[in-house]
């Protein structure tokens, strides 16, 4: 296992937090309009208040940003090729939820893509586990937010036939 000098691994704890904003950005981006729009919204009486999603997305894009640092400064992508392209691939899903949600308002899409990332992210994690104990933990939180925007997906999409046909 090499080592990665202590420059090299300030300079990608920058880049992998750098990551992480852009997929912030990107997802705020298309929740421009957001807050009106889920509003709107019949939703179920279990449905976390709409101050909770920023504040908690902040929270977990800063534990993922920590968490796969942790698993590349082992010794960068040659050492856990796979849990960080899984970790990679998963942003895809991420990012393009809030797009298919809020802006082009597709129920089945969303919560499809959803599913989707769910998946993504137990695998991300059990590879993080193996490659770095505390990395696959602290994807946990990740995990346990999207277990519940999945069933929140899904019970929406249900009571909103038209605005998310």
């Amino acid at each position: 296992m090499a080592r990665i000098s202590t420059r090299k691994q300030l300079a990608g704890l920058a880049a992998w937090i750098a990551l992480m904003l852009a997929v912030a950005v990107l997802g705020a981006v298309a929740s421009v309009n957001a807050s009106g729009f889920y509003q709107s919204l019949t939703q179920p009486a279990w449905a976390p208040p709409a101050a909770w999603f920023g504040p908690a997305w902040t929270t977990l894009y800063t534990l993922m940003a920590v968490a796969v640092w942790l698993v590349w400064r082992r010794s960068g992508f040659r050492g856990a090729p796979e849990a960080l392209t899984l970790f990679l691939v998963q942003l895809v899903p991420n990012a393009l939820w809030s797009w298919l949600f809020f802006v082009w308002h597709l129920g089945a899409w969303s919560f499809a893509t959803v599913v989707l990332l769910w998946l993504m992210i137990l695998a991300t994690l059990i590879s993080f586990l193996r490659a770095h104990r505390l990395a696959g933990l602290m994807l946990l939180p990740y995990l346990l937010w999207v277990s519940l925007a999945v069933a929140l997906n899904y019970t929406v999409w249900q009571l909103n036939p038209v605005a998310l046909g």
